[in-house]
């Protein structure tokens, strides 16, 4: 009987310091539209996600949210970028994380983490994804992203 589940088509991921921490790898190319990894931890209702706080939390549909916290979800390490090569996909209480064009070894893995966590969160401070570190290194006095999208 198949897996209800995706499984990784590349499961050669390493976890290395890139602009905004730690983040996720690819050890090899990863193709367009290719299932990568899950992020999982413990599904929690949204009272408790707000008691707990914290950044690891993904929202889920019906006032829930994913827990990611423990370290032995890699994929919490995949950090935002305005420009993002991945994209997370629920399906019930699950996020799987896809990508959404082809992606060369030692490419960082990102996506967008959307409008609330960016206003709550990156914008103020300034996005340092790649794409805004880039713009910003090209304006003198700039830091990074300063308004939302």
């Amino acid at each position: 009987m198949p897996h209800p589940f995706p499984r990784p088509q590349n499961p050669h991921l390493a976890v290395k310091r890139g602009l905004s921490g730690l983040g996720i790898f690819a050890t090899g190319p990863i193709k367009k539209n290719s299932f990568v990894i899950e992020y999982w931890g413990e599904v929690v209702s949204e009272d408790v996600a707000n008691e707990r706080g914290g950044k690891y939390l993904f929202e889920l549909d019906h006032d829930k949210a994913i827990d990611g916290s423990t370290r032995k979800n890699i994929a919490r390490y995949i950090n935002h970028s305005c420009r993002a090569n991945c994209e997370p996909r629920e399906v019930g209480d699950r996020i799987f994380i896809y990508s959404t064009r082809a992606i060369k070894a030692g490419e960082e893995l990102t996506y967008d983490y959307g409008k609330a966590y960016w206003n709550d969160h990156i914008k103020p401070v300034g996005c340092r994804c790649d794409s805004c570190s880039k713009r910003a290194a090209k304006k003198p006095g700039k830091t990074g992203r300063k308004q939302g999208k």
